[in-house]
């Protein structure tokens, strides 16, 4: 079975076909950064309008690069939702107008159910059961796992994400948008010791999150930096990296910290990580030592999959049709979409 898969969920378009024999056949991923770049954030609108215009020619070069016709696709599998519902209905409009053109089954997939998904797509990937961390820009969960569609959620942010904290963060620092990846190469040149920023609800039982508290954290610092500096003085490059790297190891180690705990007390010997902040070297790393000393491994897929893309929207999808999953003609959107509704597989 070759599923096309589409994901509009943000701010991302990105369109892939995945073939149940063959794996990934070939997917492509437009980026919105210049889009939104000037704003230092989304623009909703902004988003939906330019996932109405790159959507379709995406999928134009996800078939020519892969050698197939419309008539070779048996499925289409669109991300449903959570996200922005302007941007959901876009692909989940032309998801479903696909897949009745061309007489094929459709179905809308949970975004964040590709994410968790995304390490099977590599060569190597986790068996089940296991237990997930997904840390994205809007979502930060922790999930034990013993099948697709048997989820059971473990924790998650009460507050902001941790993709929302490093981009807030970052901005606050005065760097570019998408501050995440800019406030991780700062903190490259930060000095480890000259801050240590709290490690938020680590010192009380359970896997609940808290990310807010660290960004006022940061300010606060980066006000006293500013004091230090003298009347009218900005903060140092410098104590702007120290800040940055305070910042990012207090993440990473509120990160680690439950991890550990969710491994201890579900017994799982497998550990995924899976989102956009996954990306993130210092984070890898650290569950990698974690896991080693739990006597068991770490999974994540590769980094192009780490962001929003078309490839874990059509392998979730395919593992859905495979067991005979689909939907009827009437469509929508769910921009909050818990991930425990669900059917199992």
């Amino acid at each position: 079975m070759r599923v096309l898969g589409i994901e509009t969920s943000c701010d991302e378009t990105g369109v892939a076909i995945y073939d149940g024999e063959k794996g990934l056949l070939g997917h492509q991923v437009h980026t919105q950064v210049a889009v939104h770049a000037e704003f230092g954030g989304v623009v909703p609108e902004l988003a939906s309008r330019d996932h109405v215009r790159k959507t379709l020619p995406l999928v134009e070069g996800v078939l020519r690069d892969s050698g197939l016709r419309k008539q070779d696709i048996d499925a289409v599998a669109y991300t449903c939702g959570p996200g922005l519902v302007g941007a959901l209905l876009v692909g989940s409009a032309i998801g479903r107008s696909l897949a009745w053109a061309w007489g094929v089954p459709a179905l809308g997939v949970h975004h964040m159910e590709g994410h968790l998904l995304a390490p099977m797509l590599e060569a190597e990937g986790p068996d089940f059961p296991f237990v997930a961390l997904l840390v994205s820009g809007g979502h930060t969960q922790l999930v034990e796992v013993k099948g697709v569609g048997r989820y059971r959620m473990l924790g998650e942010s009460l507050d902001d994400a941790a993709g929302e904290a490093f981009d807030k963060t970052a901005k606050l620092l005065g760097l570019p948008y998408p501050g995440g990846p800019e406030l991780a190469r700062l903190a490259e040149q930060g000095d480890p010791t000259r801050y240590r920023f709290p490690r938020p609800m680590t010192d009380r039982p359970g896997l609940d999150f808290s990310f807010s508290g660290l960004k006022t954290f940061a300010l606060n610092t980066l006000h006293e930096a500013q004091h230090a500096a003298g009347e009218g003085g900005e903060a140092s490059e410098q104590s702007k990296a120290d800040i940055a790297r305070a910042f990012e190891d207090a993440v990473v180690e509120t990160l680690a910290i439950k991890c550990r705990r969710a491994v201890r007390e579900s017994g799982a010997k497998t550990l995924v990580l899976a989102g956009g902040v996954s990306a993130n070297q210092r984070l890898r790393a650290r569950i990698q030592e974690i896991m080693e000393k739990e006597g068991g491994r770490a999974y994540y897929p590769r980094p192009e999959f780490c962001t929003d893309n078309g490839a874990m929207i059509a392998y979730a999808g395919w593992q859905r049709f495979s067991a005979g999953q689909h939907e009827p003609l009437l469509f929508g959107a769910r921009p909050r979409w818990p991930m425990e509704e669900l059917p199992a597989v």
